[in-house]
């Protein structure tokens, strides 16, 4: 019997989600909910850019998709600037019984030692009282930074650090919030944004720092974070806009487990938006953009993936990539004992039903 799925959310990676959802015979999809006026009364068809009619047309009724009870609900709504509204849906979800896996809010792939214990006991309470499941998961924070890099350290027999690197161009990504409100670009040097405020770096990549903790068995200490910002040397056209001269058009950042003084796990990200700007930073495996991750030890790895498709660049094919792994782990968090899990305690994922 198919699994009733409902929609949370079209933007980026929830309209590719969408696409599997309404082609992957594994699913029944019931609802699709809708941020935007403008897409209310669209089939889901046509919001997953598939020449197919559905039947299902979007809402944004959010009480009508509880209502409804699918056996779970895909959330990639915006989480990066409204928390405590992402945070409050799982939990409204959860509690009605229907389980939840998506995207955000991202605190929720690994809460503990991330963020106060009273809300991470609220969504416990709340998953207790509706018998059901919440997994939240991606790409970085994801799959790079905690599937890929447990799987080599489990052939190591030392390990003294793990680092997990995003080094992409992000100048075809089409998400003006994450972009302007979230990263800076296009802001003046030395003004930081969301993400570079106190203590942010440290909660958005901290459920990957301290579940990489968890599994790796080890106490990590403190987390540090930095930052640089390199300007534009000239107007340059992305595709949110155009990033003026002087601005912010490259970022480096980095986020430090510290393990009795030493930095044991490690996340960095370079992003451009040209592939010329800071050519001493760290390059990626393929034109565009590749994910890395490298374990010091024995053996020592360095391991590169280049995300591609057929109908996209390789942003498209990584957001292609976080929405494959969150549609495909339906199954198991429809089966999954009640509460928050992770990719520690989750089954592996393996494709199963994919093969076309």
């Amino acid at each position: 019997m198919a699994i009733r799925v409902a929609l949370i959310g079209t933007g980026n990676c929830g309209s590719l989600a969408l696409r599997q959802l309404v082609e992957d015979q594994r699913f029944e999809l019931t609802h699709v909910w809708v941020s935007s006026d403008a897409k209310v009364g669209r089939d889901a068809g046509d919001l997953a850019g598939l020449e197919v009619t559905t039947g299902i047309v979007a809402t944004n009724d959010l009480d009508a998709i509880v209502a409804a009870k699918p056996d779970c609900v895909v959330y990639c709504a915006m989480g990066d600037t409204r928390l405590p509204e992402a945070m409050a849906d799982v939990r409204r979800f959860l509690s009605a019984g229907i389980n939840v896996v998506g995207s955000a809010p991202g605190v929720l792939q690994y809460p503990w030692q991330v963020v106060p214990d009273k809300y991470i006991g609220r969504v416990e309470d709340a998953a207790r009282e509706g018998n059901s499941t919440v997994f939240i998961t991606g790409v970085d924070p994801g799959f790079a930074t905690d599937l890929l890099p447990f799987a080599l350290a489990g052939t190591c027999q030392s390990i003294q650090q793990v680092r997990t690197m995003e080094i992409a161009d992000y100048a075809t990504y089409d998400g003006a919030t994450v972009m302007f409100d979230v990263m800076g670009f296009g802001n003046q040097i030395g003004d930081l944004p969301i993400l570079f405020q106190p203590g942010v770096l440290g909660i958005a990549w901290g459920t990957a720092i301290r579940q990489l903790a968890a599994g790796l068995g080890v106490e990590v200490d403190e987390i540090r974070d930095s930052v640089e910002q390199e300007p534009a040397p000239e107007d340059i056209d992305v595709a949110v806009g155009t990033i003026a001269k002087g601005t912010v058009a490259a970022l480096r950042f980095q986020i430090e487990g510290m393990v009795k003084g030493r930095p044991v796990i490690v996340v960095e990200h370079i992003t451009r938006l040209r592939g010329d700007l800071r050519p001493d930073w760290a390059q990626p495996a393929q034109e565009g953009g590749s994910y890395r991750v490298e374990i010091t030890g024995e053996p020592s790895y360095v391991m590169d993936v280049c995300p591609t498709s057929r109908n996209g660049d390789h942003n498209y094919a990584a957001i292609l990539a976080a929405a494959g792994r969150i549609v495909n782990g339906i199954p198991d968090v429809v089966a999954a004992a009640p509460g928050i899990r992770t990719t520690l305690d989750m089954p592996l994922v393996t494709g199963k039903g994919v093969v076309r």
